[in-house]
């Protein structure tokens, strides 16, 4: 089975939270005064689940197919901890915030090349998530809803920050396992 019922439970909690994260960061005027007043805006988490949600699921998805294609073993775990670390820097409205409601568990993996390509799927996802919504946004002739403009403009942003975030060569980032074979021969 490529992806387990448990991982697809797991995708839907990660995308709800992921959601929650990133809901408020592009604020949509509210003409309504009564639900204005209320602290949880249904429409501000529908657009971030639609421009944040993608790119941290794709991610994750991405290793895991990658490391399925090479005949390792991948299964998708959420991390309680990470959740419960971007939930609670939202409520304190922190500058800065740090995404890690999940990882893929790879197994099997022998080759360092094969590991780094592995590693790299995830950052290419974001990658892609970023160049396509900024040609997007640059280069189209068509004219484009205040919504849909918002959600390119946030997928865009999010997933640049998560391709640079995780490309940093850091353990455990994934930039430390990309680059592990050009470096790790000359360390190991």
């Amino acid at each position: 089975m490529i992806i387990t019922p448990l991982e697809i439970i797991y995708l839907v909690i990660t995308t709800l939270v992921v959601g929650y994260i990133f809901s408020g960061v592009i604020k949509i005027p509210n003409k309504d005064v009564l639900t204005s007043l209320k602290r949880f805006n249904w429409e501000e988490f529908k657009i971030a689940v639609l421009a944040a949600a993608p790119g941290v699921i794709f991610h994750e998805l991405g290793h895991k197919f990658v490391a399925l294609a090479f005949g390792f073993k991948a299964v998708f775990e959420i991390w309680p901890t990470g959740m419960i670390i971007g939930i609670a820097m939202k409520v304190l409205n922190a500058p800065l915030m740090l995404i890690a409601p999940g990882y893929v568990s790879i197994s099997g993996t022998s080759n360092p090349y094969l590991f780094s390509l592995t590693a790299f799927a995830g950052p290419f996802i974001n990658l892609l998530f970023w160049i396509i919504p900024m040609l997007i946004l640059d280069y189209s002739k068509k004219k484009y809803s205040e919504k849909t403009m918002m959600i390119l403009l946030m997928t865009k942003e999010i997933n640049k920050w998560m391709f640079l975030f995780n490309m940093i060569p850091i353990p455990p980032l994934d930039g430390s396992k990309v680059l592990y074979p050009l470096f790790g021969s000359l360390f190991g």
